[in-house]
């Protein structure tokens, strides 16, 4: 079955989606594509938004935590369902192992629908499956209007690793209407039949707290309903990547941007640990005059994965790449700009998200959008960041420099266990 469109007298389009045809990404016309900075912005456009919902939303996120955010969208939540409006939420087993305090109370509230994306049974389990994670932040409203970035249901001055923050972590989304919200509507309605099936038959536990969902048929419906209106001028589209069909969507949008790129590459990634083939673009950018530059994580989050990403800034330097660590905070965004293209979603740019963990980024052609989400990352360099030089990074002592090569050893043999290396 293709996608049909209607139109109905207002403008605004109706369009049926095929469950199986319809997320290869598509760049299209007509979207409204506004950037979210931080939480600061991200929250209160979500939690309004959800306040406004008519007749549902879906809910996707990697961490959805007992604390001041995420007791507000947890609320509208429930505020949401109270005046007739389909609430369904999904979280991932590993980042929310399970729901605890206030969180855990409102969404367990009787109507709000709850699954979790592979749920954790035993936490030392040898099972290669367990990297295969749920990592992108995707929220749909009304089949109208969608929220896609890498900020989860986490405030901004905590982490859940390190406790309060002296300033909030740097990320990014963005809310957007137009044609591309359809796909997103059916990304959800896709993987909520998936868990929901796969859950109920194989009976997986549900974290502590978790609400039960609502049972859904055994055989998936054979097209989604959605809405396609054109609201503005800008160019998008909803890049998803799963184990199936779309493994590669938004490693090949990077390398095929990277080709095209003639003037600037600015890159802004939490974890960073490319393959040789995304490397060796970036380096042939160089070489044709193109500026290349990333921002990368200066606090140590996780060791191993900071480690060996340092590993590579010899090769990056030495080829004409500029790098900038991150200082003021945790840097959690996953987004470039390319001359006049940019990215915003949760994916990053290591074997994980590339190679293993379901994610979702929207692509953006528009030179205003670019310039709005380029201009916050060159004030971040400035200001709040540290540039690296090659001479003093070979300089680095002997144990460091094990540690970095030993850490990014482990990585590899990590990936490679689970089958999907590449040309990791």
């Amino acid at each position: 079955m293709a996608t049909t469109i209607h139109l109905d007298e207002s403008g605004e389009q109706d369009v049926s989606l095929n469950w199986y045809e319809s997320l290869v990404p598509t760049m299209r016309d007509g979207h409204e594509v506004r950037l979210l900075t931080c939480g600061r912005d991200f929250f209160p456009r979500l939690v309004e938004a959800i306040g406004q919902a008519r007749e549902s939303v879906w809910l996707e996120t990697y961490i959805f935590n007992d604390d001041r955010s995420g007791r507000q969208v947890a609320q509208a939540l429930v505020d949401a369902h109270a005046r007739g409006v389909t609430v369904r939420c999904v979280a991932d087993g590993f980042g929310t192992q399970r729901l605890t305090g206030k969180v855990a109370r409102l969404l367990s509230e009787p109507g709000i629908q709850f699954e979790t994306f592979r749920p954790e049974v035993f936490s030392f389990a040898l099972d290669r499956q367990r990297l295969r994670r749920l990592h992108r932040k995707l929220v749909v409203i009304d089949a109208e209007l969608a929220f896609v970035g890498g900020i989860n249901m986490l405030d901004d001055w905590i982490d859940p690793n390190h406790g309060p923050l002296d300033s909030p972590r740097l990320d990014f989304a963005v809310e957007v209407r137009g044609p591309l919200v359809a796909n997103a509507n059916l990304a959800v309605s896709r993987l909520w039949w998936e868990l929901s099936l796969i859950n109920r038959s194989l009976r997986k536990p549900r974290p502590s707290g978790a609400p039960r969902a609502v049972a859904e048929p055994f055989r998936p419906p054979p097209a989604v309903a959605g809405k396609a209106c054109s609201t503005g001028s800008v160019k998008a589209m909803l890049a998803v990547r799963d184990n199936l069909r779309h493994r590669r969507t938004i490693e090949r949008w990077y390398l095929d941007s990277f080709e095209q790129a003639r003037t600037d590459i600015l890159i802004a990634n939490a974890y960073f640990l490319p393959g040789g083939r995304f490397r060796k673009a970036l380096a042939e950018a160089v070489q044709r005059g193109v500026r290349v530059r990333l921002l990368l994580q200066g606090k140590v989050e996780y060791r191993i994965q900071h480690w060996a990403t340092q590993a590579l800034y010899d090769e990056l330097l030495a080829s004409g790449i500029e790098v900038y660590e991150y200082q003021r905070s945790f840097l959690h965004a996953k987004v470039a700009v390319i001359d006049d293209m940019a990215t915003v979603g949760s994916s990053n740019i290591d074997p994980f998200s590339l190679l293993l963990a379901r994610e979702a980024n929207v692509m953006i052609d528009d030179p205003a959008f670019a310039q709005s989400l380029r201009a916050q990352l060159d004030e971040a360099i400035e200001h709040d960041s540290s540039a690296l030089e090659l001479s003093r990074h070979r300089r680095r002592p002997w144990l460091q420099r094990a540690m970095n090569w030993v850490s990014f050893v482990l990585l590899r043999a990590a990936v490679a266990v689970t089958g999907q290396g590449g040309d990791y």
